[in-house]
């Protein structure tokens, strides 16, 4: 029997994303999941893992290098994407291309146009990034990087909103908005 090892655990997700997990059914197979600004993939490579097909995008050469050899390991295959999705003056991605997005700790206004075209009809939407109040607690302390109330959520509206959390979230102590939502 081989040794057990971290390095061939599938990595634990967000806990936005793991209480939703459910939403995660074989439908959204007929496309990849995009993980954007993976940072270390955990969130992608845990779904990677149960079948999925996945994108980690990011602008660190290190972290998709990291997130690449900890996928080999796991044995799933990811695409790896790197891409400064700030200097990028037009849409990075096709419309309707992607079953499922991921965004966890990462704030880029300009993006949400794309999010909202990348998505196939039907398809999920998991968000989660740091609000006004985080600055209260620490990093990030940028306004250009930090949503004001309400504003995530008024994003999607009009999308089939499963999931809306504002306020402060303890160990550690952080100030999130969360939505996990499904385009009508």
């Amino acid at each position: 029997m081989p040794l057990v090892t971290d390095a061939y655990r599938p990595p634990e997700p967000d806990p936005l994303l793991r209480d939703h997990l459910s939403l995660f059914t074989d439908d959204l197979k007929d496309l990849p999941l995009l993980d954007l600004a993976c940072g270390d993939g955990h969130n992608g490579l845990f779904l990677a893992s149960r079948g999925f097909s996945i994108i980690l995008a990011d602008r660190s050469e290190e972290a998709l290098k990291q997130a690449g050899d900890r996928a080999a390991s796991l044995g799933v295959n990811v695409t790896l994407i790197q891409i400064d999705l700030e200097q990028r003056i037009s849409d990075p991605f096709e419309n309707d291309t992607f079953s499922a997005v991921l965004v966890f700790r990462y704030l880029h206004r300009p993006l949400i146009p794309c999010i909202r075209k990348v998505l196939r009809k039907g398809g999920l939407l998991i968000y989660e990034t740091f609000t006004t109040e985080q600055a209260r607690f620490g990093k990030p302390k940028n306004p250009e990087h930090l949503l004001k109330p309400g504003e995530l959520l008024s994003w999607f509206q009009d999308w089939e909103i499963i999931h809306s959390f504002e306020g402060i979230k303890e160990n550690p102590k952080k100030a999130v908005a969360q939505l996990v939502c499904r385009k009508p």
